[in-house]
């Protein structure tokens, strides 16, 4: 295989990826309200959580990537039916980070819905905020977790294993690497809930967390450290959260922007 293909492929990821997290920079500069952020209609939110993963999560999928374009590119080399674009993997592994927006959005609006007094933040909303980070941080140390990142770190095994042939098989084989990271993040992803989705900052720290643990040489053995972050974090959110750096407190200062609706 040529150095040409991998090279291709991995500019077009983080050439999406950067252009995400450009268009994602101009939607939501000024629209972090701190946790409780109202996340607008849902048609507005799904646009901007589209554009969310593809900044955050492309970069460390691009092992993945890179090994189904190897793998498909030599299947069609060999004569094998059945090759598909590797984009149609890509899309498949997006479905499933749309899907859990979808049940996350559903989940933020019933919540803030069914018991609007309480979440306030003067109120128990800052002790539901810290739970949720504490929360992030002991899913990080559960053996659910660590099947989960096993299988991100490990696309060989996955791609060889379960090879699918034609666009609908690379479709159904994106979606099943996409449950498996979302199995893996969506801790991480409830933290990110917690201190403000709509936060430029928060989110790129979210993003390195996912990085580090999944492409670094050592990511595996992160868990420990991550997991004392976010649970010495929820506990500060709830105790001083006025003190915690790069959180908006709701209540100081609204947003410059309102969400679309």
């Amino acid at each position: 295989m040529s150095l040409s293909r991998p090279v291709a492929v991995s500019g077009a990821l983080l050439g999406v990826a950067l252009v995400a997290w450009i268009v994602t920079y101009q939607r939501m500069h000024g629209m972090d309200a701190g946790p409780g952020t109202d996340l607008g209609g849902v048609g507005w939110y799904l646009g901007i959580w589209v554009t969310m993963m593809g900044a955050m999560m492309l970069p460390s999928v691009a092992p993945m990537v890179l090994v189904f374009s190897r793998v498909n590119r030599e299947r069609a080399r060999r004569g094998s039916a059945g090759a598909a674009p590797t984009w149609v993997f890509v899309a498949g592994y997006l479905i499933a980070w749309i899907a859990y927006g979808l049940v996350a959005y559903g989940l933020y609006r019933g919540a803030k819905d069914a018991a609007p007094h309480f979440l306030g933040w003067n109120r128990g909303g800052r002790y539901v905020a810290g739970g949720a980070l504490v929360f992030a941080g002991l899913y990080e140390l559960t053996p659910l977790k660590e099947v989960c990142l096993r299988h991100c770190r490990g696309p060989l095994h996955f791609v060889l294993g379960g090879w699918r042939d034609g666009p609908a098989g690379a479709l159904r084989m994106g979606v099943e690497h996409g449950l498996y990271c979302v199995g893996c993040c969506w801790g991480l992803m409830v933290a990110l809930f917690a201190v403000g989705v709509m936060s430029l900052t928060w989110m790129g720290v979210i993003a390195a967390v996912i990085f580090a643990q999944k492409v670094l040489p050592a990511g595996d053995r992160l868990a420990p450290l991550f997991a004392t972050a976010f649970v010495a974090l929820g506990v500060w959110v709830a105790v001083s959260p006025a003190t915690v750096p790069g959180l908006h407190v709701p209540g100081q200062g609204a947003p410059a922007i309102r969400m679309g609706t």
